[in-house]
C-alpha cells in the first residue's frame, strides 16, 4: 500500500481540535482523496487508473480528504454500496481548481452578497463544498469540521478520466484490518493515513471556503 501511515492517537494529539480544516495526506504533486463504492466499481478504477465500467457520470460524486470522515460515512466499509474504499491521488493543481470553483451546498452568512446570488451560483455550479463534523474511530463527532467536495458534469468527467488522477489504490483490506480495532475501541495500535492541514495558497479561496487553516502550513 502506498499510503503513509501513522499512529491515530499520535496524530489526534496534534491535529487542530476545532475549526474548518482540510485534513489530508499530500506531497508536492498530489493530494489523496477517498471514495467508497460497490466492489465492481472500485475494482475497475483500481485496475485501470480511471473511473469507468458501472461508474455513473450522470450524478454528483463526493470526495473526502479526511480518512476518518470517510470511515464514518461508510461505517468502515460496511455500508451497502460502500464496501470498497479507494484512495485517489489527485493532482494538486486539479484539487486547487476544484476548490476555486466550489460553491457552498448550503447558504453561509457573509460569503455571498445575497441568498439569491448564492442560489444562482449553486444551481449552475459543477462543484459543491460542504463542511461536516469530523469523527473519531468510534464514530463520535469531534469539534473540527471536515470538507467534502461534490463534483459533477464537466468537472466529474475531467476527474474521472480526464487526466487529473495520478493513481488509484483499493485500500479495502487495510480498512478491514483497522475496522476491527476501531470497533473494539482499541485505539492504541490503530494506524491511519498520515494527515496534516492542507495549505491553500490563495487567500481569497481560503476566505470563501471559510478555512481556518493558515496558508503557510507545512506539509509532511
Amino acid at each position: 500500500m502506498q499510503l503513509i501511515l501513522a499512529s491515530y492517537l499520535d496524530q489526534a494529539g496534534r491535529w487542530p481540535a476545532s475549526g474548518r480544516h482540510i485534513m489530508a495526506q499530500y506531497d508536492e504533486r498530489c493530494v489523496v482523496v477517498y471514495q467508497a463504492f460497490r466492489p465492481d466499481i472500485a475494482r475497475f478504477a483500481a485496475e485501470h487508473g480511471y473511473f469507468g465500467g458501472e461508474f455513473s457520470y450522470n450524478r454528483m460524486s463526493w470526495v473526502k480528504t479526511s480518512f476518518m470522515w470517510m470511515m464514518y460515512r461508510s461505517n468502515w466499509g460496511t455500508n451497502e454500496d460502500q464496501e470498497a474504499i479507494l484512495a485517489v491521488w489527485l493532482r494538486r493543481d486539479a484539487f486547487l481548481y476544484i476548490l476555486t470553483n466550489a460553491v457552498h451546498a448550503s447558504y453561509p452568512q457573509g460569503i455571498y452578497s445575497s441568498r439569491e446570488i448564492w442560489q444562482v451560483l449553486v444551481n449552475n455550479s459543477d462543484v459543491r463544498v460542504q463542511w461536516d463534523p469530523d469523527h473519531d474511530p468510534a464514530g463520535d463527532n469531534v469539534e473540527r469540521r471536515a470538507i467534502q467536495l461534490g463534483i459533477r458534469g464537466a468537472f466529474l468527467r475531467q476527474y474521472g478520466r480526464g487526466g487529473w488522477i495520478d493513481r488509484i489504490e483499493d485500500i479495502t483490506p487495510f480498512v478491514a484490518e483497522q475496522r476491527q480495532l476501531a470497533q473494539a475501541h482499541n485505539f492504541a495500535p490503530l494506524r491511519t493515513p498520515l494527515e496534516h492541514p492542507y495549505p491553500v495558497p490563495d487567500p481569497a479561496v481560503r476566505e470563501r471556503l471559510q478555512l481556518d487553516t493558515p496558508g503557510n502550513v507545512q506539509g509532511w
